[in-house]
């Protein structure tokens, strides 16, 4: 985990002034709080907040290659650097370091843009190459680190926060009404826009070369499927045994630090599976972390502690209130840098800050196994659906929706009328290609009833559901319709938002690193061949998973149902007693008005329905935390944003060419 920021004079000649990158990197010095470096020259400037996990002593960037022509800052980790770096010094190539980093730019020496198909990591790198005058930016296959950027006056700002971009003092902050229409529609934008006018991101496995004042972004990487009924045909015991093969070594490399690595323990199947693998295949001392709710609804402490004790880690947990959420949430949405419709990287963030109290730099995470395995209910929500479009006036099929959704009050204690009502719209449109999200996404889209007249009419793409599927290529209608909704999930729910506001940025808010063996690239492309009824055998989610586990771990944690990781939201800001200052001023009349995303006699019945501490719908709960979240977006990046001088930045090495 680290930081990079830099600027480039892609048309113009501007200054390229070492207060700026401090002033860049100071505002992201949570990403890399032990050392800080910076490269200027006539035409470009790039700066490394770092956060030293490898190679220690000598890795200090930027770093370049043995003639000075090459220069990176990179925020990440390569795994697989060890089997690299000898090919390279067989190559003739010299190293000064023994960090992965510089593997990287020599790699790049030889390969150009193809060094990424080499890399088995998640990153963000970005790489000055002075004899061509050429910038590259990177980033990793999966979007597990960030790159933002934009074009201002004739120069290219980048940064791994968007706050960074924003602390140059050229680039303004301006919600922009489509991107805001996207995140009430699929809770986050659609890559490459941001929540900000002219604020992009590189989106996951692309990269950007500037050159010639021209900017041109391409693929090198896809999340592909075959052809439905072309998958893997071996016994499934097989399939299960190479699952494990792949995962213990997933695991293995990612416990490749010099420092402590650590793991969360959430006391689910995916995050238990990787504590069990590096328990079971590796030495390592391990101390594991948990969220525990003082709210029984969210809390899952009894299978965490079931894990800590069957496997015998040092294990610690925070206990989230609902007094805890609401406090922190500002700060979450600092880091988040856009609004959510979701309470859950409050406790994340609170997660994160435990770990760094214990010291530990690195964790090892369970994410990525419900997308690629088949995890969530959305699959069997599906599922079941195209079932029963089979038979639409069947009153058995519908039933079986009701074992989908028992955190949702008013779908698993309403009538069967209202579940079938709820789940029928739709029903029988099987070749819609977003079938599996249309409820989903229409169910969210409600929430924009709380738009300001204004907003709906600043919207410039009207139906942004049609404005994603435009973008499926040919392919898409040739995959399974597991596959196919797994597609929709990862491109956007994953890496837009779990693997960002909940992941990324509440890890780097206390200056920690997660790595995710379900994520490596060689494991996501064997389980995109894995057959769809290995993955949700009936309404058994990722059976092939707990087929290849089930010897390491407890059988009432292998089998147990899936269980979504939520937070607690009406309660956490209206609570039975006392307030909160800043709920109350942002969702005030006068301030929903100032900023003029909502509509303030709207906005004031939600927060009346909410105040009254009765049960709220889940609708309800999304609309709240978007409003507020807007609002803190709308305070804190448009209204007042503030820069550090960056002049406290310490060591800091300067190097020029």
């Amino acid at each position: 985990m680290c930081g990079i920021v830099g600027t480039l004079n892609l048309t113009k000649d501007h200054p390229i002034e070492v207060p700026t990158l401090k002033r860049m990197l100071a505002t992201i010095r949570h990403r890399g709080p032990d050392e800080f470096g910076i490269y200027t020259d006539a035409h470009v400037g790039l700066g490394n907040a770092r956060l030293s996990i490898i190679d220690l002593s000598t890795g200090s960037q930027p770093i370049a290659n043995e003639d000075e022509t090459l220069w990176i800052v990179f925020n990440g980790e390569i795994f697989n650097y060890v089997e690299l770096r000898p090919e390279l010094e067989a190559r003739g190539h010299r190293f000064r370091t023994t960090s992965d980093t510089e593997v990287i730019v020599h790699l790049y020496e030889d390969f150009g843009p193809d060094c990424l198909r080499h890399l088995n990591g998640q990153f963000a790198i970005a790489i000055w190459d002075k004899r061509r005058r050429e910038l590259f930016l990177a980033r990793d296959r999966l979007g597990i680190r960030p790159l933002y950027y934009t074009v201002t006056d004739g120069s290219l700002i980048f940064g791994s926060e968007i706050k960074a971009l924003l602390a140059t003092g050229r680039v303004r902050a301006e919600i922009d009404p489509t991107s805001l229409d996207q995140v009430f529609t699929f809770w986050s934008t659609l890559t490459p826009r941001t929540i900000f006018r002219e604020i992009f991101e590189v989106p996951p496995g692309h990269y950007a070369l500037a050159h010639d004042g021209q900017l041109t972004v391409r693929r090198y990487w896809g999340l592909s499927f075959p052809t439905a009924g072309e998958e893997d045909s071996r016994p499934e015991g097989e399939i299960a045994a190479e699952l494990r093969e792949l995962l213990v070594d997933a695991a293995r490399i990612r416990l490749r630090a010099d420092v402590p690595v650590g793991a969360y323990l959430s006391g689910g199947l995916d995050s238990s599976t990787i504590t069990a693998l590096i328990r079971n295949y590796t030495s390592n001392y391990l101390q594991t972390f948990s969220i525990a709710f003082s709210d029984p609804n969210f809390d899952e402490r009894k299978y965490q502690e079931r894990m800590a004790d069957f496997l015998h880690t040092d294990h610690r947990r925070v206990e989230c209130t609902h007094a805890d959420v609401g406090h922190v949430f500002p700060d979450v949405i600092w880091h988040t840098e856009t609004p959510i419709l979701r309470t859950s990287p409050a406790p994340m963030f609170l997660l994160s800050q435990l770990v760094r109290e214990n010291d530990i730099k690195v964790v090892l995470t369970g994410e990525g196994a419900d997308e690629f395995l088949g995890g969530y209910n959305i699959f069997k929500e599906a599922k079941v659906r195209r079932f029963w479009a089979r038979q639409p006036e069947s009153k058995l099929r519908p039933a079986l929706l009701r074992r989908l959704y028992p955190y949702v009050p008013q779908l698993s204690a309403g009538g069967g009328s209202y579940l079938e009502a709820f789940f029928r719209r739709g029903l029988t449109d099987i070749t819609d290609p977003a079938y599996s999200h249309q409820i989903r996404w229409r169910n969210t889209a409600r929430l924009k009833r709380l738009f300001s007249a204004e907003q709906r009419a600043a919207v410039t793409a009207p139906d942004p559901v049609a404005e994603f599927t435009a973008t499926l290529d040919g392919d898409f209608a040739r995959w399974s319709r597991l596959a196919q909704a797994q597609y929709i999930e990862i491109s956007i729910f994953m890496s837009e938002y779990l693997l960002s506001s909940q992941g990324d940025r509440m890890l780097a808010a206390h200056s920690v690193e997660g790595r995710f063996p379900f994520l490596d690239h060689r494991l996501v492309e064997f389980c995109s061949r894995i057959p769809p009824y290995l993955k949700l055998r009936g309404l058994n989610e990722k059976y092939i998973l707990k087929k290849s586990v089930s010897d390491l771990l407890p059988a009432d944690v292998c089998q147990r149902a899936k269980r979504p990781y939520r937070a607690p939201i009406h309660h956490s800001f209206f609570p039975p007693k006392g307030v909160l200052p800043y709920v109350d001023e942002l969702l005030s009349p006068a301030a929903v008005a100032a900023a003029g995303y909502f509509d303030p006699q709207a906005v004031a019945r939600l927060v009346k329905k909410c105040r009254r501490g009765r049960l709220v719908s889940e609708s309800d709960d999304m609309a709240l935390a978007g409003v507020l979240s807007t609002q803190l977006v709308h305070r804190l990046f448009v209204e007042e944003f503030s820069v550090p001088t960056g002049d406290d930045l310490h060591p800091l090495k300067l190097c020029t060419g």
